[in-house]
């Protein structure tokens, strides 16, 4: 598939937070009951359109597991945006947000980054209210949005406004996506024509 820049994001948090989940949904529109833990990682990717240009998202799911944390951070390399996700039912999981956010910020000098509430269509077994999930965004500097992959609530917006504020950095400088630790690519220049770009965009594949 034709596109004009590739971003590499990553998306962490504790075990069960839903991460494969948002992975499914973002990548193949479609939600997955169950999922088995996540071991390693598993990639997807979809292309998007943004100001009329199409980018590609690349999307690592990482491995939760406090046993693995050492082999999540390696993935954490040349990584352009971050998820940080927590279960909004269970409490332990947006406590652990502050580690995973550490962790990352060790790894990446210029991640882009956001915090998911996940599971919000459990509305009767929320322990985390939307308050305390904004003020520790702020506190950050990091987007914020409560999400439901089962409900398919604000999925596509979270993964669309950290590339949307990747792009504008790039456009603005902030970016080198010369650095090979930007998590930015741009495609073999043959395969990128104004031709092709085009077609893409008359097939509405996005």
């Amino acid at each position: 598939m034709t596109y004009e820049y590739m971003f590499k994001f990553i998306v962490v948090g504790n075990s069960g937070v839903g991460k494969s989940s948002l992975l499914s949904r973002f990548t193949e529109q479609k939600f997955k009951i169950s999922h088995e833990p996540t071991i390693g990682v598993e990639i997807g990717a979809r292309t998007i359109t943004i100001d009329g240009h199409l980018i590609k998202i690349q999307v690592w799911d990482t491995v939760g597991q406090e046993s693995f944390h050492s082999l999540t951070r390696s993935y954490y390399r040349a990584a352009a945006g971050a998820l940080l996700v927590y279960d909004v039912t269970r409490r332990d999981t947006f406590d652990s947000i502050s580690k995973w956010l550490q962790n990352a910020e060790q790894e990446v000098a210029n991640l882009q980054s956001i915090l998911i509430g996940n599971k919000v269509d459990l509305s009767d077994r929320i322990q985390v209210q939307t308050e305390e999930g904004k003020k520790f965004a702020d506190q950050h500097g990091l987007l914020f949005k409560e999400t439901s992959a089962k409900d398919n609530l604000c999925i596509d917006e979270a993964f669309n406004e950290v590339a949307e504020r990747i792009y504008q950095k790039i456009i603005s400088g902030e970016i080198n996506i010369e650095n090979n630790l930007s998590g930015i690519k741009k495609p073999p220049k043959e395969n990128l024509t104004e031709e092709n770009i085009s077609n893409h965009k008359k097939r509405k594949c996005c």
